[in-house]
């Protein structure tokens, strides 16, 4: 495998400014990079975080989960916390996003949690991404109370696979190694 680079840590200490951070230093570094993929960012309003929605390497969008949606549709959907996740949403922009392609020289999955678990054909996408020759950038949850979502721990176990533990302290220097490592392997 090229490498696979994860990146956890507690929830509101920066892996997906991490993630994107590294990746506009790639761009900048080889302009031609082909990059597919997708990072989740958080909805606000004011000071409350409302839901959460996916954003693709090239800027669309589309609503993974909100605590504010209340259709009759909405009702079926599963929860996590008090967010509904639009499992359907989420696929129709994430998985085309996790095809491979012959072209393709990274792939970005921010991230690799309970919510993007609720899609059936996530885990698989993800899983064909880990078994290709492709680079892998991803985030995934820390376990909680010593148990992790279904998946993650077989990333966490995968052969080849290395993992950034975020904390505050550390997140500059982190970016700068996770930077130092995929520029070696474009490099080649």
């Amino acid at each position: 495998m090229a490498g696979c680079f994860l990146v956890t840590g507690p929830p509101g200490v920066g892996k997906t400014t991490l993630i994107i951070r590294v990746l506009e230093s790639l761009k900048l570094a080889y302009p031609h990079l082909k990059v597919q993929g997708f990072y989740t960012r958080e909805i606000r309003e004011g000071t409350e975080r409302v839901g959460f929605e996916v954003v693709t390497i090239d800027g669309r969008k589309a609503m993974l989960s909100s605590s504010q949606i209340n259709s009759s549709e909405s009702h079926r959907w599963p929860t996590v916390g008090r967010f509904r996740v639009d499992v359907s949403s989420f696929e129709s922009l994430a998985l085309p996003e996790l095809q491979i392609k012959e072209d393709t020289d990274l792939f970005v999955i921010d991230e690799i949690g309970k919510m993007e678990m609720y899609s059936a054909s996530f885990f698989p996408a993800v899983l064909r991404i880990l078994e290709s020759n492709i680079p892998l950038l991803a985030s995934i949850p820390i376990p909680k109370s010593g148990r992790d979502v279904p998946g993650v721990a077989r990333m966490r176990n995968h052969p080849g696979a290395v993992i950034f533990t975020l904390n505050k302290e550390t997140r500059d220097s982190m970016r700068e190694e996770i930077y130092s490592r995929l520029t070696h392997l474009f490099q080649r």
